[in-house]
């Protein structure tokens, strides 16, 4: 994939290979995306030979100060039920509260994403048991009746609490409140996502893809909607998508 910063910055090193391609703006990186169609549907989205994103002052600037003063004040408000859904799965679940997984990050790098946790301990072994045939849940933004899941575990992931933890990854730098989702490393392998151009932002723990239509659908097919995200970065979507969240999680999951 080629990438080029303007502006003075340094062009990227390593999985980026430095483009010739002129950007349309001083304030503009130019990626190729020949290498990184998703699907057969002949989308001319995915097809586009460059993918020009533009880096505004809030992108630049302001998007991480807003994360940390944002998250720093969720994380006060939102402590006891934190602390509350914590105590909960540590009384049904366990004394392992907590559920670290690897994602891929800002330019392909990878973390460790933090989760309440939402299924048994013997996970593994009671798939075997309760057989699971439905849909990867690791594909899809939410999957339902999973034996795997406890009765807590169910609840949490219908409120979607067992994300909570995920504000102290924004707050270390590894994520953003709003971004593309954080891919499992083996699923972006599968699929060719890598290096690809969503992941020049943070990923969220909220996102466009998470409150479209298609976050029921396989994210790996609808990389055109982290792409219209992270062409243009601004104060006012990112607020737009978390009201969206919130209406969600209030409206859908707690109907």
């Amino acid at each position: 994939m080629a990438l080029t910063g303007h502006s003075g910055s340094a062009a990227r090193t390593g999985a980026y290979a430095t483009s010739t391609a002129a950007a349309p703006s001083p304030s503009a990186e130019v990626v190729s995306l020949d290498a990184y169609r998703t699907d057969d549907r002949g989308d001319d989205r995915t097809a586009n030979r460059l993918f020009v994103r533009e880096v505004g002052l809030y992108d630049h600037y302001g998007k991480r100060l807003v994360d940390i003063v944002a998250t720093t004040f969720f994380l006060v408000i939102l402590a006891p039920v934190i602390a509350s859904v914590a105590l909960t799965v540590r009384l049904t679940m366990g004394s392992k509260v907590l559920f670290f997984q690897e994602r891929v990050g800002r330019d392909g790098r990878t973390f460790r994403m933090i989760k309440f946790r939402s299924m048994r301990h013997d996970r593994r072994i009671n798939a075997v048991v309760v057989p699971w045939d439905g849909v990867d849940r690791r594909l899809t933004h939410k999957t339902t009746a999973d034996p795997r899941h406890t009765r807590v575990g169910r609840i949490i992931r219908k409120w979607s609490l067992d994300e909570l933890p995920q504000l102290f990854n924004v707050l270390r730098g590894d994520m953003s409140l709003v971004g593309p989702r954080p891919e499992l490393v083996q699923v972006a392998r599968r699929h060719n996502l890598i290096d690809h151009p969503r992941h020049l932002a943070r990923p969220g723990i909220t996102g466009l893809w998470q409150v479209s239509d298609a976050r029921g659908s396989l994210l790996h097919e609808n990389v055109h909607i982290d792409l219209d995200y992270v062409r243009k970065i601004t104060f006012s979507r990112d607020c737009r998508i978390l009201l969206r969240t919130i209406r969600s999680v209030v409206k859908v999951r707690g109907s």
